[in-house]
């Protein structure tokens, strides 16, 4: 448990940094800076995702998709959610090409969202952790 409870303090803390930048008025820097803070954020959900679905349901998992797939079938996501999350996979891979001016508008559009999917993974883990607790 102690690398699942490091897991879900790092990812609510990158998504509470996520948060502040989405809210931010618009300008290129925060778009820059919103996008850097998507990149870890979305590392650290996926990856606490990945310790969530090994450590207590015993589910292997290699990569994002990967686990976003078998949060679908875990029932952590809905399908909306997990299509969601499979595109935001997608356009975390090429955020090394955010030089691109309307790739980086691209991506920085659609980061709310992804915070929103995100944000509702964690909750979902937290409160199955929650609940799990209760029966022991």
């Amino acid at each position: 448990m102690g690398e699942l409870k490091t897991r879900l303090a790092s990812c609510r803390r990158a998504l509470e940094t996520l948060e502040e930048a989405v809210e931010m008025p618009f300008s290129v820097i925060v778009r820059d800076g919103c996008i850097q803070r998507f990149e870890y954020s979305f590392e650290t959900t996926w990856k606490l995702l990945k310790t969530f679905l090994g450590e207590q349901e015993g589910i292997l998992c290699h990569s994002a998709k990967g686990c976003f797939r078998e949060a679908l079938k875990a029932g952590l996501l809905t399908v909306e959610q997990t299509e969601l999350s499979l595109e935001m996979t997608d356009d975390r891979n090429v955020t090394s090409h955010t030089y691109i001016e309307a790739v980086a508008e691209a991506i920085y559009r659609r980061i709310p969202s992804y915070l929103t999917v995100m944000s509702d993974l964690l909750a979902k883990i937290e409160e199955d952790l929650a609940e799990g607790s209760l029966d022991e």
